[in-house]
């Protein structure tokens, strides 16, 4: 009976350690939601997106936890409220109930002794189940650590971190760069992916399952750079689309190749084939960018109702945020649906979009020398004869930033050209239609060429909504809409 006392002690320390945990994240998030409340109303709208995620206040990177929970799409995203730069990771988050209209519900996680990095979330039953990367500072070289957590939630609004973090701990070979896990189940397992790196300085993917989320059995190494694509593979996703299987991941450390590679960082995919008996990913179509424009990184897909969609980080490591002294920093592409076809990923705006049409400005021809002037938002569908080059100037009624899209017939290249150099250009090979559909919002671009096949997406920052000209030889057939506003402001 001896034994019994200390067991009992032990047991109602973890209960009281379990609830002063719970009560601090409680008041940490309360505090946070305090400083957003007294603090969004000094935000500057100049250039604050329209039909786009964005942080309340302070700074948005990586969307996370793309899943759907109780009849809605949730979406989350690294957060750092206190300031308009990068800084001790949260995670924002938001839901919508068609991937169009978004409402910002409540801080998800908030730091402890970890910060919150990059990570995906499930649906178990009936909780919301979140595994992300817990960051946490050591006294000794390498100064971080990177392992896995877990927290959960009943109403997909309030979450708590699991007991028995961390889940994962440490990656077979010791490095300490192991993060941004996305987890999908297949049969009676369930299945996390985690970027992470070769001791000398090679980007891998390492492969993992589990029965119940908690204990995870390493499986095998998806993919590994032989040296030629970068350092460090950040937030991996792995499915199956149109019969072959895709391992989607942003590559730190690539070198530039001709009009390839020029932003901080890259994203993109491998397509091959996958066995669940073997765990081996067989490599047959090489590494390709899956956007060619100046801000888009850090990916996460969602499989729902047979598509496969895919949001990204509409902005860049290491370059201006020209919004970031208006109190906010950051934002999430538009929700594009993924298909493969032959060997490459075509993406398109989701369907729903259509219903930000609120008023048709222009359709019909749209002569040499036009000029049309809009608000911060508008959507344009352009067609025009590929023999010829086409050229449209956008920029800002009142200044500021201003962006060039062209089309070149003699190299067969689309261009989107900001100014001073600053140029994204690639092939472009139509499968079927040759028009262009461009979505605009008060400091973004997103241009969809053909079905899908070649996109673009640049931030722009124009003063006082749009201006429009056509620069080209020729006249342009042009519809022009303007889009309602489907975020809070």
């Amino acid at each position: 009976m001896a034994s019994f006392w200390p067991y009992l002690a032990f047991c109602l320390l973890t209960i009281v350690d379990s609830k002063v945990t719970i009560q601090r994240q409680d008041t940490a998030i309360a505090e946070v939601e305090e400083y957003i409340e007294k603090t969004k109303s000094q935000i500057n709208q100049r250039y604050r997106l329209h039909y786009h995620v964005a942080p309340p206040v302070g700074w948005l990177n990586d969307p996370n936890g793309f899943s759907y929970y109780k009849g809605e799409y949730h979406i989350f995203y690294q957060f750092y409220p206190y300031d308009s730069v990068w800084g001790p990771m949260h995670w924002g988050h938001s839901s919508s109930p068609d991937l169009v209209n978004w409402k910002v519900l409540p801080t998800a996680l908030v730091p402890g002794n970890e910060q919150c990095f990059s990570g995906s979330a499930v649906v178990d039953g009936d909780i919301l189940t979140l595994m992300y990367t817990a960051h946490e500072i050591i006294d000794i070289d390498p100064y971080y650590n990177e392992s896995q957590y877990l927290a959960f939630s009943n109403d997909g609004v309030n979450f708590q971190k699991y007991e028995g973090n961390p889940v994962l701990p440490t990656a077979p070979n010791g490095s300490p760069d192991f993060r941004d896990p996305k987890v999908w189940r297949h049969g009676d397992f369930w299945y996390v992916v985690i970027g992470s790196k070769t001791l000398d300085e090679r980007g891998r993917v390492l492969l993992y399952r589990s029965t119940d989320l908690k204990d995870w059995e390493f499986l095998s190494i998806l993919g590994e750079s032989t040296g030629d694509l970068g350092y460090m593979w950040e937030c991996p996703d792995f499915f199956e689309l149109d019969g072959k299987y895709v391992l989607l991941m942003s590559p730190q450390g690539m070198e530039p190749e001709g009009d390839r590679y020029k932003n901080t960082f890259q994203t993109g995919y491998i397509i091959g084939s996958f066995n669940y008996d073997t765990f081996e990913f067989v490599h047959e179509v090489p590494f390709q960018e899956m956007d060619y424009g100046h801000d888009f990184y850090a990916t996460q897909t969602i499989d729902s109702d047979g598509k496969r969609y895919v949001a990204g980080w509409f902005g860049m490591w290491e370059v201006p945020h020209p919004e970031d002294v208006d109190g906010w920093a950051g934002a999430l592409t538009i929700i594009r649906e993924l298909r493969l076809v032959g060997d490459r990923i075509i993406m398109k705006p989701v369907e729903s979009i259509i219903s930000l049409r609120e008023q048709t400005l222009l359709d019909g021809e749209f002569q040499e020398g036009d000029v049309i002037d809009f608000e911060k938002t508008g959507e344009i569908l352009v067609q025009g004869n590929l023999e010829n080059k086409i050229e449209l100037l956008l920029e800002g009624r009142e200044g500021g930033g201003k962006v060039w899209l062209k089309w070149d017939p003699d190299v067969r290249k689309v261009v989107v050209d900001r100014g001073s150099g600053d140029v994204r250009q690639v092939e472009w090979n139509p499968l079927d239609s040759t028009s262009w559909r461009v979505f605009l919002d008060a400091s973004s671009l997103e241009l969809f060429c053909g079905e899908g096949e070649v996109v673009f997406s640049s931030r722009v920052y124009p003063d006082g909504g749009w201006r429009l000209t056509n620069q080209s030889p020729q006249t342009l057939n042009i519809k022009l809409y303007h889009l309602k506003r489907s975020v809070p402001v």
